[in-house]
């Protein structure tokens, strides 16, 4: 077992106690010599655990310490690539940015054994033609945060151009498309619209009437209800 996945299993180990237990009890549950327990939590307290005691008395983590980056497992290491690989070749540019930014952070304070492991991770994202789009993508998600109505000039199926005022609260990621998920005040209901349909947008500083929590949640009950019609159907 590599030393960073040892180190995670003892983390865990000891977040089960919630008073102090014998460095033997520590060994015989992570499978160590009570020599390289002792190391190993003198590694973790230099990391940043809170871990109290010494031995012959016990050891004890105190609450509120977070795993850092360099204790994912490998498959969550391969997890992290995967998905930083697919956000840096389907997001937008800021996205894309930002994937490849929180990636080099991570490599960066991982240890050799895993950082060799990220390098040479052979999980890769096959590439396609991305949307073409006008409008930019980080204004649309900077309104969904900020919980604020955009007026789009839309281009439906038909090929009709149509002036909306949407509420947006989420923004879905596909293969050829991205979908703003909305609620649009001229249907007064939800409804769709690709990006790469939308000619013009403008973030109103008017806050929609209702929380995007609400809305999303809403919606997902509805697609669900749909779901469900449709497969009885």
């Amino acid at each position: 077992m590599a030393r960073s996945e040892r180190l995670l299993d003892l983390l865990q180990v000891l977040r089960r106690y919630r008073q102090p237990v014998t460095g033997r009890v520590l060994a015989e549950e992570t499978g160590v010599s009570l020599r390289t327990l002792y190391r190993d939590i003198a590694s973790l307290q230099s990391q940043g655990a809170v871990i109290e005691g010494e031995p012959g008395i016990g050891y004890v983590l105190r609450p509120g310490f977070m795993l850092p980056p360099m204790m994912f497992s490998r498959e969550e290491i391969e997890a992290l690539v995967l998905g930083s690989r697919w956000v840096a070749r389907s997001g937008d540019k800021g996205l894309a940015d930002a994937a490849t930014d929180a990636l080099a952070k991570i490599a960066a304070v991982l240890p050799q054994d895993l950082r060799d492991d990220l390098d040479a991770s052979v999980l890769l994202v096959g590439s396609r033609p991305r949307p073409v789009e006008v409008v930019d993508l980080s204004v649309l998600r900077d309104a969904i945060r900020r919980e604020r109505k955009l007026h789009l000039l839309y281009t439906d199926n038909d090929g009709r151009q149509t002036e909306r005022v949407v509420w947006p609260f989420a923004l879905g990621f596909f293969d050829q498309v991205r979908v703003v998920i909305a609620w649009c005040e001229m249907r007064e209901d939800f409804r769709h619209f690709r990006t790469d349909r939308m000619t013009a947008v403008q973030v109103s500083e008017v806050r929609y009437a209702r929380r995007r929590s609400a809305l999303l949640k809403e919606w997902r009950i509805r697609e669900i209800d749909s779901r469900k019609t449709a497969d009885r159907n």
